[in-house]
C-alpha cells in the first residue's frame, strides 16, 4: 500500500508518484500550497524579528539614564574640555573621540552598551557640546593636544584604553599619535579609527557626482559644503539621510544624528570645516604602534571606503593593523548605524588592550 502523500514530509514526495484521484494540476496546487504557508510564516517571522531589532537599536539611542561623573580637564590655553565618565571605575577603558558637528550625544549606543561593564570617557571637541572654542588655533595640533590632556586626566598610571574615534574624531587620534608618539604606549592598548580619513578629504568626498576629468569642480564645491556658515538645519531631512547614513539606517537613527549635528553652531561647523578641508596627517600614521582597526560604511559619502583603505595599507605596512571592517549599506554614522558591529569591535579590542597591558606590567615587574 503505497502512503498517503499528507502524510510524506515536505520535499519527500517520490518521483512519478500521483495519488488516487489527484491529477497533475491537483498535485502541483496541492504542493504549492503546502510549501506557500510555510513560506509566508518565514517571512512573518523574519518582519517580527526585523522590527524587534529595528526597536532594540533604536532603544540604544536614548540618553544614558544616570548622569556622568564630569572630570575637570583644560586644553594649553586653559579652555574647559567637558569631560564625561561612565562606568566601573575599574573596569575596561574606552575612550570616546567624536567627530565634526557631533558631541558626546552621538555615542549614547555605545555608552549604554558598554557602560555596564566597561569605564567609558567621552569628551567634547572645542566648539562642540559642552566645549567652548578657547583661543588656540582650530587645526590637528589643537585636536592632538586636546586629546593628550583628556588621556592624562582619565587613564590612570598602569593602564591602558581602547581609544577610538569617529570622522574628526578618527583624524584627532591619528595627529595624536604623530604629534605625542611617546604617549601611544602609555595610555593606547588599542585604537579604532572609524569612518575616518588622513588626507584628500574633498578629493574623495562622494557626495556630489562630478563628471569625470573635472576635479576643480570637486574641490570648489566640497569646500564650500565644509566651509560655509549655514546651520546644518537648512539641509531638508531626504538631504541629510543622502548625505550623512545608509541606506538601511532607521528613521529614528536619521533622526538622531540630524539632531545632534544641527546642536553645532553655523560659526563653529564652518571653522572647524575650514580646519580639516586641506588637512594632511598621513605621516603620523606611524605613530600608532598599538593594534588598530579601521571600519567604514560602504556606503559612506563624506570618508568613502578609499580612505580607510589607505589608512589599513600603511598601518599593514607597519605592523599595526589589527583589522578593516567594510560595513555593508552603512553610511558614515556608523557607531549610529550599526551599534552592535561597532561596539563589539570596541569590546574585542579592550581585550587586546588588557592583555597587552597585562604582559606590559610584566615586563616591567
Amino acid at each position: 500500500m503505497k502512503p498517503s502523500i499528507d502524510r510524506l514530509p515536505l520535499g519527500l514526495v517520490p518521483i512519478g508518484f500521483v495519488p488516487t484521484g489527484i491529477g497533475q494540476a491537483g498535485l502541483v496546487q496541492k504542493l504549492t500550497t503546502g510549501i506557500a504557508a510555510p513560506m509566508s510564516r518565514s517571512r512573518s517571522l523574519a518582519e517580527a524579528r526585523a522590527r524587534s531589532e529595528r526597536r532594540l537599536l533604536d532603544r540604544l539611542l536614548r540618553s544614558p539614564a544616570d548622569d556622568p561623573e564630569r572630570i575637570p580637564v583644560s586644553g594649553a590655553d586653559g579652555c574647559p574640555i567637558n569631560v564625561e565618565a561612565r562606568g566601573p571605575a575599574d573596569g575596561p577603558l574606552v575612550v570616546l573621540s567624536h567627530g565634526w558637528t557631533c558631541s558626546t550625544e552621538v555615542w549614547h549606543a555605545q555608552v549604554n552598551d558598554l557602560a555596564r561593564d566597561h569605564r567609558v570617557i567621552t569628551y567634547d571637541q572645542r566648539g562642540h557640546g559642552r566645549t567652548p572654542t578657547g583661543a588656540m588655533p582650530l587645526d590637528a595640533n589643537t585636536l592632538a593636544d586636546d586629546l593628550a590632556a583628556v588621556l592624562q586626566a582619565t587613564v590612570p598610571r598602569g593602564r591602558r584604553a581602547v581609544i577610538a574615534g569617529h570622522s574628526m574624531g578618527g583624524m584627532t587620534v591619528i595627529a595624536w599619535a604623530g604629534r605625542h608618539s611617546g604617549q601611544v604606549r602609555r595610555y593606547a592598548g588599542a585604537v579604532l579609527l572609524a569612518s575616518t580619513a588622513t588626507d584628500r578629504l574633498i578629493a574623495d568626498v562622494g557626495v556630489v557626482p562630478v563628471p569625470e576629468g573635472l576635479p576643480w569642480a570637486t574641490e570648489r564645491i566640497g569646500h564650500a559644503a565644509l566651509t560655509a556658515r549655514v546651520s546644518a538645519a537648512l539641509l531638508p531631512q531626504w538631504g541629510f539621510r543622502y548625505v550623512a547614513v545608509g541606506p538601511d539606517a532607521t528613521p529614528a537613527q536619521a533622526e538622531f544624528c540630524r539632531k545632534v549635528v544641527n546642536s553645532c553652531s553655523a560659526r563653529n561647523r564652518a571653522l572647524w570645516g575650514a580646519a580639516i578641508a586641506g588637512l594632511d596627517i598621513r605621516a603620523a600614521l606611524h605613530g600608532l604602534t598599538v593594534p588598530t582597526s579601521v571600519l567604514v560604511g560602504q556606503a559612506d559619502r563624506l570618508t568613502p571606503p578609499v580612505h580607510a583603505r589607505r589608512i589599513a595599507q600603511v598601518l599593514a605596512e607597519t605592523g599595526h593593523l589589527e583589522r578593516l571592517l567594510e560595513l555593508p549599506r552603512v553610511g558614515h554614522m556608523s557607531q549610529v548605524e550599526s551599534p552592535r558591529a561597532f561596539t563589539a569591535e570596541l569590546r574585542r579590542l579592550a581585550v587586546l588592550s588588557a592583555r597587552s597591558t597585562t604582559a606590559a606590567g610584566r615586563r616591567h615587574a
